[in-house]
């Protein structure tokens, strides 16, 4: 089975869609089979990679319009990356699962029927903690938490450590939080220094050595609908995401940490002045 990887942050607006997309995208070129899953209703990640697909192929009709898997996975601009794209019709979802037994399982279903045929399955969510991402954490074997290096971005990280510690604990679902990514990092600001620096120190989990920079490019690739890899090749986001790529891979077997809240984690005084 893959290793199926869910970017999660119940926060909006901290790389979880970029970086998504561009993980996916150099473990694909690193010739690791890849699916990238776009579980979230926005479908940021199917215009990012430009996926053509028909109205019916999404990732909600394969779950709960009777859609045949094959149709709903398609290709992209790399040959060992394909994805399931979503739509707008996803948000929908929520409502429907409520009806329908083991809800909380239907995408690890999906997963398991296709998960054969990849080393590495991401999945990119949206900025909510519902039922969607329920299932999503059921579906996964790890998460990667993208925090923001600005001071808004710790709030509600406890809440997400919680929701994972219910899925673990009331679920029954051993999943392993494979660390946290650091993002829109500018080694220029003193403000996102301190907060890098003391999420190093408090996260209770791992924290990956990368750090993904503020870039124009990262933010001008969607615009053109192809990753960093093939947009600037040569600019820092794209160094920053290969590296956590490799990051990745080398990662192998995540070790199971219990999960541990902060809660009262703050800034340094000293990063406000």
């Amino acid at each position: 089975m893959p290793r199926v990887i869910a970017i999660l942050n119940q926060k909006g607006g901290v790389g979880k869609t970029t970086t998504a997309v561009n993980l996916a995208s150099y473990l694909a070129m690193r010739g690791r089979k890849t699916l990238l899953i776009d579980f979230d209703p926005q479908f940021n990640a199917t215009m990012c990679l430009g996926v053509v697909h028909a109205p019916d192929e999404t990732i909600y009709h394969t779950l709960l319009a009777g859609v045949p898997h094959e149709r709903a996975i398609k290709p992209t601009y790399l040959t060992h990356l394909h994805a399931v794209p979503s739509s707008a019709d996803l948000a929908g979802a929520l409502i429907e699962l409520v009806e329908v037994p083991e809800r909380e399982r239907v995408l690890r279903n999906f997963v398991e029927k296709v998960g054969g045929s990849y080393d590495f399955v991401i999945i990119d969510l949206g900025p909510s903690l519902h039922l969607l991402t329920v299932n999503a954490l059921m579906a996964a074997s790890e998460v990667v938490v993208p925090i923001q290096c600005e001071y808004l971005s710790l709030e509600g990280l406890g809440q997400l450590l919680q929701t994972i510690d219910l899925v673990r604990n009331n679920l029954g679902h051993n999943l392993k939080v494979g660390g946290a990514l650091l993002t829109m990092y500018d080694k220029r600001e003193k403000l996102s220094r301190e907060i890098a620096r003391e999420i190093r120190k408090r996260f209770p989990h791992h924290v990956y050595d990368v750090e993904i920079p503020r870039s124009v490019a990262l933010a001008e690739a969607p615009q053109y609908r192809k990753p960093i890899m093939l947009y600037a090749p040569q600019s820092p986001g794209a160094f920053a995401y290969e590296r956590l790529a490799e990051e990745v891979i080398s990662q192998g077997e995540v070790p199971d940490v219990p999960v541990h809240y902060f809660d009262d984690l703050t800034p340094p005084s000293t990063a406000l002045s």
